[in-house]
């Protein structure tokens, strides 16, 4: 019994080797289930293939010839380019499968002939039965994991997303922000799952962020905020549209549209003007409109796809005034640039807090950003929220420490009793930050609270676990549901938004769906 392995009892998603994506969804396997999971599997765009390993389906009361042309049939509908069937009742009837195939009696026999270079830049579906024992697929497959993770429920997420779209009004649409890697969740997997639940407009910061959303399949519109100057032929090539906040970037990306054969007035090239309604950081100005509106009506291969603006206080009650008549600015300016160039263009204005707080600065789209991850200032909102990251660790070694010993660095923790430690593999590299050394914070040690001692490591910390029962491999947690991101931005005196940011790229992420 000790050898056995503990099995996810869930659907997870990872990266793998060879440049694959995993679903791992290898703990139970019927039909309804291998549709759904299939259903998932199409929407991982931006691979060469799709491949499907089954094992065989039990107790369904049908015959291993019906059962497997129905199965046979799910996948030619759904668009799977190979499977791979382990089990004698699916490798009896093969002959059924109109795709590409390999088949082996045994989970044993395929991983005997197990070749890693076989699968290369697919989604690849994992679905057994528990008895067939994939979780051994699973770990050839896999890239292999750090012990520290960034675990991100798509559930949560999609649960967020329909929060917020519970308050808007008809006709409304989102612009989901994924900036920042997704606030720090993973900026291509979380817009394959935002654009199969159809937001209308994906919004990043930066081109190359933009490029690499459509190199990994993303088709959705996409605003980028801060576009440079030499990136306009990439935004170009990637069919992306940049946000224009100043009339000097609006006449250099006129002559570079004029000078790119790609546009005509039949086909322009898309444009999203900020205005500048109080946040006095980027955007045009009232006294500007005109002056833009000639800009445009010169350069008829160029079209406003939408103008928006940043709501300064949104959260605030205490700036309510403010912020409405930051509302009525942008209503002025909305209408008088389309008096002007008389067509009409989409207005978003509402981040994640206005668009419960202030209706009627919905209009026809709105931005939801850290909203969308389950957090918000708003503790009523907050309730309905469900968080999306889990930030988690393993303990890697229990040792005990006498009075008066020091930990760490700097020796800038003296223990003043007999106690015991655990170090974590997660230090500020990762994003664990350093001013939560020494008793400012904590993690959750099998669900306890466990003080942070010491300084914080480039890689590790310590934890005082003395008075917790703890082994190593036991579970840590850094932020999660029991520990609330916006509870550690308290502590460090920032916001959320830096907390979920920081956490570094080389913790792998790890996506799952119940």
């Amino acid at each position: 019994m000790a050898a056995l392995q503990p099995v996810s009892m869930r659907l997870e998603m990872k990266e793998a080797i060879n440049q694959c994506f995993l679903i791992n969804d290898s703990y139970n396997n019927d039909f309804y289930s291998l549709e759904i999971a299939l259903g998932l599997l199409a929407q991982q765009s931006g691979f060469d293939r799709t491949t499907l390993i089954l094992s065989d389906i039990h107790q369904t009361g049908k015959s291993p010839k019906q059962l497997y042309g129905d199965v046979a049939n799910l996948l030619h509908n759904t668009g799977v380019s190979r499977i791979i069937g382990i089990g004698q009742d699916i490798s009896s009837q093969k002959g059924l499968f109109d795709i590409p195939g390999r088949f082996f009696e045994s989970t044993e026999a395929f991983l005997k002939n197990f070749d890693p270079y076989d699968f290369q830049k697919e989604a690849i579906l994992l679905k057994g039965s528990r008895v067939f024992g994939f979780e051994r697929i699973g770990n050839r497959l896999q890239h292999k994991d750090h012990q520290t993770i960034l675990e991100v429920n798509l559930d949560s997420l999609i649960h967020n997303l329909n929060v917020y779209k519970s308050f808007l009004k008809p006709g409304v649409g989102v612009m989901a922000m994924v900036k920042a890697f997704s606030y720090g969740s993973g900026s291509v997997d979380i817009a394959r799952i935002l654009q199969y639940h159809q937001v209308d407009y994906l919004a990043v910061a930066y081109a190359d962020e933009g490029t690499e959303l459509r190199l990994g399949g993303i088709t959705t519109p996409i605003m980028v905020m801060n576009p440079e100057l030499h990136q306009f032929d990439v935004l170009f090539e990637y069919k992306l549209e940049p946000e224009i906040h100043s009339i000097g970037l609006l006449k250099r990306f006129a002559n570079a549209v004029a000078s790119c054969t790609t546009f005509s007035k039949q086909q322009p090239a898309l444009i999203h003007l900020e205005f500048d309604t109080g946040m006095h950081r980027l955007g045009i100005l009232p006294s500007e409109i005109a002056e833009v509106a000639e800009i445009l009506n010169g350069n008829l291969n160029m079209k406003v796809a939408s103008v928006f603006s940043h709501f300064a206080a949104s959260d605030d009650d205490l700036q309510d005034a403010f912020t409405k008549q930051q509302i009525a600015l942008f209503v002025e300016m909305k209408n008088n640039l389309h008096c002007k160039i008389g067509y009409n263009f989409l207005c978003h204005l509402s981040n994640s807090a206005a668009i419960s707080r202030f209706p009627e600065a919905q209009f026809n789209m709105v931005r939801l950003g850290i909203g969308l991850y389950g957090i918000s200032p708003d503790p009523v909102l907050s309730q309905l929220l469900q968080p999306v990251s889990t930030f988690k660790s393993v303990v890697s070694q229990v040792k005990n420490i006498a009075a008066g010993q020091s930990i760490g660095y700097n020796r800038a923790a003296i223990a003043n009793r007999d106690a015991q430690i655990a170090i974590v593999p997660v230090g500020y590299a990762d994003g664990l930050n350093r001013r939560l050394s020494n008793g400012v914070g904590y993690l959750l040690v099998n669900g306890q609270k466990a003080p942070i001692v010491g300084i914080i490591s480039m890689d590790m910390c310590a934890v005082d676990v003395t008075d917790i029962n703890v082994k190593e491999g036991d579970d840590v947690v850094i932020f999660g549901k029991d520990l609330p991101v916006a509870q550690i931005a308290q502590s460090l005196q920032t916001i959320p938004y830096e907390v979920l940011t920081s956490v570094s790229q080389r913790v792998k992420r790890v996506y799952f769906q119940e």
